[in-house]
Parts: C-alpha cells; sequence; structure tokens
C-alpha cells in the first residue's frame, strides 16, 4: 500500500499548489476514487491505460486532415478520412507497445485478471 500513500501525498501537494483555483480542486475530489482506481495495477500498467486512448488519437488525427480545408462534398471528406484511417492502421500495424511485458507481467500477477489476460494471449 506504499503507493496509496504515495498517490495521497501527491494529491495533497496538488491541492496545495492549485488552491487559487478551487473549482479544479472540486473536480479531483469529487472524481477522486476514479483516479485511485488506477493505483491498483503497477505503474507499467497505468502509463498505458493513460497514454493509449485510441478513440481520442484518432479523432485528433481526422482533425489534422479536415482542418485546412473545405470539402465539395461528403464524399469527399469520407474518402480523406477513409485514408487517414488506412495511413493509421498501416502506422499501427504490430501494435508495439514501450515496456509491453512489464505491463503484462504486472496484469498476470493479478489474480482478477489472470484468466482474462490468458484468454486473448
Amino acid at each position: 500500500m506504499e503507493h496509496m500513500k504515495a498517490c495521497y501525498t501527491a494529491f495533497e501537494s496538488f491541492k496545495q499548489q492549485w488552491s487559487a483555483y478551487p473549482g479544479a480542486i472540486d473536480v479531483w475530489i469529487r472524481n477522486f476514487d476514479h483516479v485511485e482506481q488506477l493505483f491498483d495495477y503497477g505503474s507499467a500498467v497505468r502509463k498505458i491505460m493513460y497514454t493509449t486512448n485510441a478513440i481520442e488519437s484518432i479523432h485528433s488525427s481526422f482533425r489534422k486532415v479536415t482542418k485546412k480545408g473545405a470539402f465539395p462534398d461528403e464524399n469527399a471528406l469520407l474518402k480523406v478520412l477513409f485514408l487517414r484511417v488506412k495511413e493509421l492502421e498501416t502506422k499501427w500495424e504490430g501494435g508495439h507497445i514501450r515496456d509491453w511485458s512489464l505491463a503484462m507481467n504486472q496484469l498476470l500477477v493479478d489474480d482478477r485478471l489472470k484468466d482474462k489476460v490468458l484468454k486473448y494471449i
């Protein structure tokens, strides 16, 4: 439970540093149970959880290819988005995730998750 102690210490520090913004602190306090759950997992698993939101990544990529121009019709837009999806598919092929073996081992040690993880290996 040392990691939970570090979590609470960091949160107290955050609240002091951001005391001028009580609204921001309140959001964190109201939702801290969700943040706290992340600390049930090892650091490698947490990093993957908070850095690989695939949907946000796709949306960001779509915004990049559509922000500069107007499209003559809906089909032109759909073609651009389709081509971007194909590019992303190529880019993500192989699905390399940094420190994946460490994260996998952390998941396999957790009795609640072991059977689910083994199902997809």
